[in-house]
């Protein structure tokens, strides 16, 4: 989506900053370092990362970015969780897209890959 997203408003993106590197992250998105240390500190669930990432997308970008920024983080953890508990199928695996994501990513190299995809 951020792909898309970048494209559509003609903005050059590093998609792997959404991959957790950090000198990535800021380009082309505003807040981009802050926005992806909240969102890494959520999914990892460490509330030590989460209070310090909070309060340094709070300094630079403000409260409203701030909520939004935890309510889109609250809906994915939402929508996942709803999806994985009612079986919601991954889309094709095999897709060349799909696989393209995957690979540029790295996303096997997450824990959860076993579970998701093949190997």
């Amino acid at each position: 989506m951020l792909r898309v997203s970048a494209k559509i408003n003609e903005t050059d993106i590093d998609i792997q900053g959404v991959g957790g590197d950090v000198s990535s992250a800021s380009q082309g998105v505003e807040f981009g370092l802050q926005l992806m240390l909240f969102a890494e500190s959520v999914a990892n669930r460490d509330s030590h990362a989460l209070g310090a990432s909070r309060q340094a997308l709070l300094d630079v970008a403000g409260p409203l970015v701030l909520v939004d920024a935890a309510g889109v983080a609250a809906n994915f953890q939402r929508m996942v969780r709803i999806a994985d508990s009612i079986g919601i199928p991954y889309d094709n695996p095999d897709s060349s897209l799909g696989q393209q994501v995957r690979d540029e990513l790295n996303l096997t190299a997450f824990t959860s890959a076993r579970h998701t995809f093949k190997q």
